[in-house]
């Protein structure tokens, strides 16, 4: 019977957030299971919505401010106030996200994280002792240097001069300044939740893995790679503590290498579900489950990678729990994700990528349905029906 679902999905990149895509798969299970206990858990990465996400689980509030977005412009943001009133949570994407980029404005090579600099001066204002910067859907790629600008370092070319924003003038960095970072910075745990596979520069660099994602032409990723290994030259030389692989070590390429900068400034780079989903209580609910049901855009290869259906998978058959998860795009790999039991994707059709990230919701909830109703009926096949078809004994009888 399934009497509990835990409905614990990440969220669909520039479509859903986890919240929403968490009430849409709930509307699916209330359709097949009309008096299951559903227990929503929408899951953060780091990304979209972890500053709601994380306030909201511990009773905190969010900060309304201005900053500077990732294209230059002042926009509307936040950060969060963890209940207990000792933490802030800096969201990267909710100033500097891929999603606040325009498709026809989309350069990672001009964009920058400026106004993630700002927020941490801003949580630095507030008096906490740690300061969470979530890393995830960025629309950056300029190591970092954007927020070191704001925290008061100077990057200067070879004539002494400073560098606009943006990833690609890291080119010309020919020395940084540290003697104008803001103090405040020694008095705080600066923490950074991150994909540890994500490095700076190499044949794996994020340049080269995301760039493209972001808006850069074959050109710019190799511009930018070069700028990158730059980047992390002169970052290691002039402000970096020392002991620290700024070019290779895991997580430095978070965010398009924003955990390099802040690896520079002595911040500790952390696997994001570590820090992230204990403020959930997830392995508990997991525990309670008869089915868990996971959700990400798209399932592939790269899942195991860090994306949230392997982690909740993995932590799920700790407890020995069955584990299905959606999708809007099923990829090579798919079916080969170590803990997930069944996946299914959310087009009943082919449709335009336009389409269905606007219907996305509906879909999600529809695809759910379908699925639990398949998990119904097998559940109601006899016995002997179910093992003659795994043992291929079972012959469908002729057509006349």
């Amino acid at each position: 019977m399934l009497n509990r679902v835990v409905v614990a999905p990440s969220g669909f990149k520039e479509s859903l957030s986890a919240q929403a895509a968490a009430d849409a798969i709930a509307a699916g299970v209330r359709r097949a299971l009309p008096h299951a206990d559903i227990d929503r858990v929408p899951l953060v990465d780091g990304g979209e919505g972890t500053a709601v996400a994380l306030s909201a689980a511990t009773g905190g509030r969010l900060v309304a401010l201005a900053a500077t977005g990732p294209l230059g412009e002042r926009i509307g943001t936040h950060f969060a106030l963890l209940g207990g009133g000792d933490t802030a949570v800096v969201e990267m994407a909710a100033v500097a996200g891929l999603s606040l980029v325009p498709r026809s404005l989309r350069d990672p090579g001009a964009t920058t994280t400026y106004g993630v600099g700002e927020l941490i001066l801003a949580a630095l204002g507030t008096g906490v002792r740690r300061v969470l910067v979530g890393c995830g859907d960025s629309g950056t790629c300029d190591g970092g240097a954007g927020a070191l600008q704001a925290l008061g370092a100077r990057l200067l070319d070879a004539d002494g001069f400073e560098l606009p924003q943006g990833g690609r003038e890291l080119r010309r960095l020919a020395r940084i300044d540290p003697s104008g970072l803001d103090p405040r910075l020694g008095d705080v745990d600066l923490l950074v939740a991150c994909n540890p596979y994500n490095v700076l520069c190499g044949e794996r660099g994020v340049a080269r893995v995301f760039g493209p994602q972001k808006g850069a032409t074959a050109a710019q990723v190799e511009e930018l790679s070069q700028a990158l290994e730059n980047w992390a030259r002169v970052l290691t030389r002039d402000l970096s503590a020392g002991g620290a692989d700024l070019r290779l070590d895991p997580g430095t390429g978070a965010s398009g290498g924003l955990g390099a900068g802040l690896a520079a400034l002595g911040a500790r780079l952390l696997p994001r579900f570590e820090v992230l989903l204990d403020h959930l209580d997830l392995d508990a609910r997991l525990a309670r489950a008869d089915l868990v049901v996971t959700a990400e855009g798209a399932l592939d290869h790269q899942t195991p990678r860090g994306k949230v259906p392997a982690e909740v998978a993995r932590r799920a058959k700790l407890h020995g729990r069955p584990v299905l998860a959606l999708a809007g795009t099923l990829g090579d790999g798919a079916h080969e994700v170590p803990g997930i039991d069944a996946c299914h994707g959310i087009l009943p059709a082919p449709m335009a990528l336009a389409e269905a990230m606007l219907r996305a919701a509906e879909l999600l909830t529809d695809a759910t349905e379908r699925a639990l109703r398949m998990i119904l009926l097998g559940a109601r096949l006899p016995a002997h029906a179910a093992a003659a078809e795994v043992s291929g004994t079972q012959r469908p009888s002729s057509v006349r």
